[in-house]
């Protein structure tokens, strides 16, 4: 924080606008039921994932393999998030750019590893770093994370400035980093879910932060340019949304189709009330990635219409707490901060299982919190444990309009309030 921003808070804080108190524990009731959601699925179909692991590769796996290494993916993604809900969050933005670097690092080190054979390939492209009987790192990730504390700061001192729609102070920087991020995360990394979750994070950010409409729209054609370049200059890429447009009529031999239909005949298969926990037909070798990217369809064949439901009801509950937080925050970075991480919480959600029920081409995305894998979980605990801490420096609803005063006499001329605040109440 600048000595500017630390001295205006020490002045909120005097005047008693912002006052340390509870957190917002509900953050943390339903990212633990959907932790525990996901650590269930996995201890359900893990025995069945093993027994088949084992029969095609000859492995030796336990019953228990899967849902041990989730078992210890879930404890530290509990560490993660208390521990980001304890560090001082000044420290956390601080250091965001250095994370921000080291998830480059670690990228391009990664794909120099690649190309020199150093590491194996999955689905064409290296996106995971070995660490031994540690398991392994997505850098993607923490490439993720780094963006959002970086922009957070960055864009909330420019929006504090009144230059959030300069071109060539604001913009261009902007659009240079996530370009970069995008270069790494899409072109060779070649994982497009990624890509537009980044993409989410950046452009919730901007909104929140007051960008032009003009200027929004501008970016929009851009993005949707781009997004049909990579597509169409990918043939597997190509291939998911030629399945996803022919629908049914396409043929049960081609891979893209052959997993969204084992998806619908799993949710299908679940009826009202699911077949119940452990007698999952399509985890025993029928729908691909049934741990990881489809592990909705298996909820919903466990249990079913009801499950699926309130399982999509609590990620929103979370979402909007997300949303009540960052709408009484009185540090801008701090709201652009929440926004970000609901822009990638909701991203995931959406895009995930949209591809399940067969609105959205599959884009090999994860269901937060619940999928099968530590890396994924890890940051996003930790961005809501971040939130979680942040939710101890809220302003109460009634005094939204003396904060907004407060912000003005302070010459904030052009930036007041964020977009979103000015719409909600308590």
């Amino acid at each position: 924080m600048t000595r500017a921003g630390m001295r205006e808070r020490r002045t909120a804080q005097a005047e008693g606008v912002v006052r340390k108190h509870h957190p917002d524990r509900l953050i943390l009731v339903f990212t633990l039921i959907l932790m525990l959601v996901g650590l269930l699925i996995i201890y359900a179909i893990g025995p069945q994932r093993a027994n088949l692991m084992n029969a095609i590769y000859d492995y030796a796996y336990s019953d228990n393999y899967f849902f041990i290494k989730q078992l210890v993916s879930f404890g530290l993604a509990l560490g993660a998030f208390f521990a980001m809900a304890s560090i001082p969050y000044n420290w956390v933005l601080k250091h965001g750019t250095k994370v921000l670097w080291v998830g480059f690092i670690a990228s391009f080190g990664l794909a120099l590893a690649y190309w020199f054979g150093a590491v194996e390939a999955t689905n064409g492209a290296a996106r995971w770093i070995e660490l031994g009987p540690l398991g392994s790192i997505q850098p993607s990730e923490i490439l993720k994370f780094g963006l959002l504390l970086y922009l957070a700061v960055f864009l909330g001192v420019r929006a504090k400035d009144g230059k959030i729609n300069d071109v060539q102070g604001t913009l261009l920087p902007v659009a240079a980093i996530t370009g970069l991020a995008m270069l790494v995360v899409i072109v060779i990394q070649r994982d497009l879910g990624t890509g537009i979750s980044l993409t989410a994070i950046v452009a919730t950010m901007l909104y929140v932060a007051g960008i032009n409409k003009k200027i929004i729209l501008a970016l929009g054609a851009v993005l949707l340019v781009a997004g049909l370049l990579l597509i169409f200059t990918s043939p597997h890429r190509v291939e998911r949304v030629m399945t996803y447009l022919q629908g049914d009529s396409t043929s049960t031999s081609d891979d893209e189709s052959y997993h969204i239909q084992q998806a619908k005949i799993a949710l299908g298969s679940g009826g009202a009330f699911g077949v119940g926990i452990g007698s999952s037909v399509q985890a025993s070798g029928y729908l691909p990635e049934s741990m990881n990217d489809s592990i909705f369809a298996i909820i919903g064949e466990t249990f079913g219409f009801i499950g699926t439901v309130s399982l999509i009801a609590v990620f929103v509950a979370l979402l909007m707490r997300l949303l009540r937080v960052m709408d009484f925050l009185v540090d801008l970075r701090l709201k652009l901060l929440v926004a970000g991480v609901f822009g990638w919480l909701a991203a995931h959600v959406i895009l995930n299982i949209a591809a399940m029920i067969g609105i959205f081409p599959l884009t090999g995305i994860t269901l937060p919190l619940l999928s099968y894998g530590g890396t994924s979980m890890l940051f996003m605990t930790a961005a809501l444990g971040l939130v979680y801490q942040l939710s101890r420096y809220t302003v109460h609803p009634s005094r939204i309009k003396e904060v907004s005063s407060h912000e003005n006499s302070r010459s904030r001329r052009g930036v007041g309030r964020t977009r979103y605040a000015g719409r909600r109440s308590s």
